[in-house]
């Protein structure tokens, strides 16, 4: 493993062999006092412009391409992070119903969400190894798989004994859930340095989709009715409408979905893969990460954000049925209502990154109106008026969902060149930890002291993670590979040109007064 500033080092001579063998030996220049240097890329703290003499330093930039197809990569992905989202949630929004269709506790409900959560934590480790030396593709296609094969263990599960049949085919769908570090990595492959951040919010969405299919279609597709076989009959077509997609979906990666572009599309993606295999130690870039300030503010800021999020999301039901009685259907619809308003959020923060480069502004920004939005929910819940709900919920899913790629982008800003997938794989796992923690003690204070409790808990961690994360340096590595090598290009086709028009002409041809 390699430190960030070896990595420059190792990329700012233009000359030499190895320079064909994909990397360029590290380079010393003499100074003024006959003492030796290494050309740095710097420790800016600000993401600002390297200067000219490292520009000056660094090989000629490498071709870059954008392919067409990575639109489809791009719509694949976010179909399949979608059906798996929808996993997720097809239990918790009518949870009222299956406590009467299956005679279990309100945990037993809310286990059948959290096990989505649970089962990240332990599969972090191994499946960013895997991202790392195997790829996108295989992470992808097993993800997929695990997908498919869940959803059709529960389409025999609509009876009232198989609650346990039930719970093990959500596990399934649940391994399903080591996708949920690719959307950085994805975007980086495939996409261009000025429409990467809005690849990454598109790739987002598809999961934001999928948690909005989850609270729409399951109060339809199973209705609140007394007759058992009833019940279950409806249970049953909302299995097997949800395993048809699973399965379509899985045989579409398997067909179409392709690791990376051959061509790079960005000079700091191209740079990323010169690292040969020998200078790349996984146990070494998780040790990096885990040193890195900035990042773990920005882990344990992320982690208590969406956290909120996964608890809100899980226990919206209950928050709901508890000030308007009967309203399983709203439930629903106000929960699309806030990833609705979530994948708005999203699109447009990624598209204001792409265009400023603003990411710890933004970021500090969405999550400060993150916790104004969560305080309005919290003290209109209780007023009577679902319409007001509406309008809060989406105020605050605006922000609240809006600020799930903005963290990825600023994690692979502030932890350039090491892996993307590694990187939001770590952001995942603390949402995951957090999230069930704050789904257990919010459910809890919900049942003790009733939902606006409930609620002023999340408001609390979500000013502590507000407070953590105007602690963070912004330190754009990215960007800074990015304007090196714009900086290199401008100086190698200055240099080209003083070279010709300082060009000594040969003697023949002053002989012959050509010149």
């Amino acid at each position: 493993m390699i430190s960030w500033d070896e990595f420059s080092d190792k990329w700012t001579d233009g000359v030499g062999k190895d320079r064909d063998k994909g990397r360029s030996p590290q380079r010393k220049q003499r100074n003024g006092l006959g003492e030796y240097r290494r050309l740095s890329l710097g420790d800016s703290t600000d993401g600002s412009e390297p200067s000219p003499l490292d520009a000056a330093r660094l090989p000629p930039p490498t071709e870059t391409k954008l392919y067409k197809r990575r639109w489809v990569m791009l719509f694949i992905f976010s179909a399949f992070s979608a059906s798996n989202a929808l996993m997720w949630l097809q239990y918790g929004i009518i949870g009222d119903i299956l406590l009467r269709f299956y005679g279990i506790g309100t945990l037993a409900i809310d286990c059948l969400s959290m096990v989505f959560l649970l089962t990240y934590i332990p599969l972090f480790l191994p499946v960013t190894w895997v991202l790392d030396n195997r790829g996108v593709r295989e992470v992808v296609v097993a993800a997929a798989a695990f997908n498919c094969i869940g959803a059709w263990i529960k389409t025999g599960t609509a009876a009232p004994d198989m609650f346990p049949v039930t719970f093990f085919g959500q596990f399934m769908c649940s391994v399903g859930t080591i996708y949920m570090g690719l959307p950085s990595r994805l975007a980086s492959l495939w996409f261009g340095e000025q429409e990467v951040s809005t690849a990454c919010s598109i790739a987002v969405l598809g999961t934001q989709l999928g948690i909005a299919v989850g609270f729409l279609l399951p109060p339809i597709l199973v209705p609140n009715v007394d007759d058992v076989e009833e019940l279950a009959s409806h249970i049953r077509i909302m299995f097997y409408i949800s395993a048809g997609v699973a399965t379509f979906i899985f045989i579409l990666v398997i067909i179409v979905f392709q690791e990376k572009p051959e061509i790079p599309p960005t000079q700091a993606q191209a740079q990323s893969r010169n690292i040969a295999p020998g200078d790349y130690s996984y146990t070494a870039s998780i040790l990096s990460l885990l040193r890195n300030k900035p990042f773990m503010l920005l882990v344990l800021s992320y982690g208590l954000n969406v956290g909120c999020f996964y608890s809100i999301s899980t226990l919206l039901n209950r928050m709901i049925i508890e000030h308007y009685p009967g309203e399983e259907v709203n439930a629903g619809r106000i929960g699309l209502t806030i990833v609705v308003a979530g994948m708005a959020g999203s699109l447009i923060c990624g598209i204001w990154l792409d265009r400023t480069k603003t990411y710890k502004q933004t970021t500090l920004a969405v999550y400060l109106f993150s916790l104004i939005g969560m305080l309005v929910y919290t003290v209109t819940l209780n007023l009577g008026h679902l319409w007001v709900v509406f309008v809060t919920a989406g105020v605050l899913g605006f922000f609240m969902t809006g600020y799930l790629p903005l963290g990825f982008e600023f994690a692979v800003e502030l932890t350039y060149p090491e892996s993307e997938g590694t990187s939001s794989g770590l952001l995942n796992c603390s949402a995951q930890i957090f999230g069930i923690i704050f789904t257990i003690s919010q459910g809890k204070i919900i049942d003790k002291w009733g939902t606006f409790a409930g609620n002023i808990f999340l408001c609390i961690f979500l000013l502590i993670g507000t407070a953590l994360t105007g602690f963070i340096k912004s330190d754009l590595r990215r960007q800074k590979a990015n304007l090196l090598n714009a900086e290199a290009q401008t100086v190698n086709s200055e240099k080209a040109t003083g070279d010709l028009e300082g060009a000594v002409p040969p003697p023949e041809v002053l002989k012959e007064g050509k010149f």
